[in-house]
């Protein structure tokens, strides 16, 4: 059987939008997934500042509205990063959160980091899968009664895109997590492009990078594969090299994609917005132009089926990017339908799907 995904184009009128956003809450059967006084975690990404292809908060306080019309007690929350950007800790986080104006009193609800005031606060799920027996969570969207993943869909330069399955699996795992799915990630650098402007050196959680005759140098001893090196290069002078292959991050980030979703069954909604789709995450402090025009918005109660959804509009649409497969003509070493096929087969959902337009 198909699972349903349900899909409105973007309209000019913001406010339209936004109308349109409360209506596609309620065609997914967002009542029938919040409870009374049901605590609602809303997971979302809050940009790295410079970035300017984040999820505006605009575009979220629809759904807040909606889980309150429910008497659902909402929070916004994501979970600390690896590298050492400006969401590396919680106080750093919720003053980025803040720069892009989500906050306690334009939101209407808390803005709570996942992972706690020092990045402790972490639940061990067992799930017995090939990669890991066991994921390492960010606590408060596992104790929370329902959850809501609102993603921005995008290219990433180590899955070949990053949607629902990204932005739950990656996002919601722990530090110690997050370098657990990244641990075949192994950077390497050209040097003949190489600057030496050393912003590398500041975001490596490790100390892996120094200048060596004004060239990054990477210690691969100390070197845990985050990748976030690789972001904010200027020059693009750091590349993804591979200790196995770039299947094995995919896969990895699916079983943590289960771990979080594992005891919430039916309690569980994905959102996917096609706006400002850029070739890259939004953990980098910039961004490129999007690769298509915005299409619009997705939901579904499958987050297999959505991002296949999501990956199919992006490919039909016409834009910069040329050719019928537009994430692989930007990072065309990555098969990016490994994270999908794999979801499928450890149980997350189907991509096989009806695309509904509301």
């Amino acid at each position: 059987m198909n699972s349903e995904v349900y899909f409105v184009p973007v309209e000019k009128d913001k406010e339209k939008n936004i109308e349109n956003l409360k209506r596609l809450f309620d065609t997914v059967g967002g009542r029938n997934s919040i409870s009374k006084n049901a605590s609602v975690a809303i997971k979302v990404h809050f940009g790295e500042p410079g970035n300017t292809a984040f999820l505006k908060p605009y575009y979220i306080k629809p759904i807040v509205e909606k889980i309150k019309e429910c008497k659902g007690k909402p929070f916004l929350t994501d979970a600390n990063t690896l590298y050492k950007g400006e969401r590396s800790d919680t106080k750093s986080h919720l003053q980025s959160a803040k720069k892009h104006g989500y906050t306690q009193e334009s939101m209407g609800i808390p803005i709570i980091i996942a992972d706690g005031p020092d990045s402790h606060d972490v639940e061990k799920i067992k799930i017995n899968l090939h990669h890991f027996k066991e994921v390492r969570i960010a606590k408060a969207p596992i104790k929370a009664d329902s959850l809501i993943a609102i993603s921005h869909f995008k290219g990433h330069d180590c899955t070949g895109f990053g949607g629902a399955i990204k932005n739950v699996g990656m996002g919601l795992g722990s530090k110690a997590g997050k370098q657990q799915m990244h641990a075949d990630v192994i950077p390497q650098v050209n040097t003949s492009i190489c600057n030496g402007d050393a912003e590398c050196i500041k975001w490596c959680p490790t100390n892996a990078i120094s200048l060596k005759a004004d060239k990054a140098f990477i210690d691969r001893s100390k070197c845990i594969g985050c990748a976030e090196c690789i972001a904010v290069c200027p020059t693009g002078a750091i590349s993804a090299s591979w200790a196995g292959t770039p299947d094995s991050i995919q896969e990895k980030m699916a079983e943590y994609a289960y771990g979080v979703l594992k005891d919430k069954k039916d309690r569980c909604i994905f959102f996917n917005y096609l706006v400002e789709i850029s070739p890259n995450c939004d953990c980098y402090p910039h961004n490129d132009p999007p690769i298509v025009p915005d299409i619009g918005f997705l939901a579904s109660k499958d987050i297999v089926a959505i991002d296949q959804a999501s990956i199919d509009l992006v490919n039909e649409a016409h834009g910069r990017i040329k050719g019928k497969d537009k994430f692989r003509t930007i990072y065309p070493n990555i098969n990016w339908s490994v994270q999908l096929s794999y979801a499928e087969k450890i149980g997350l959902g189907s991509r096989k799907y009806k695309l509904n337009k509301v």
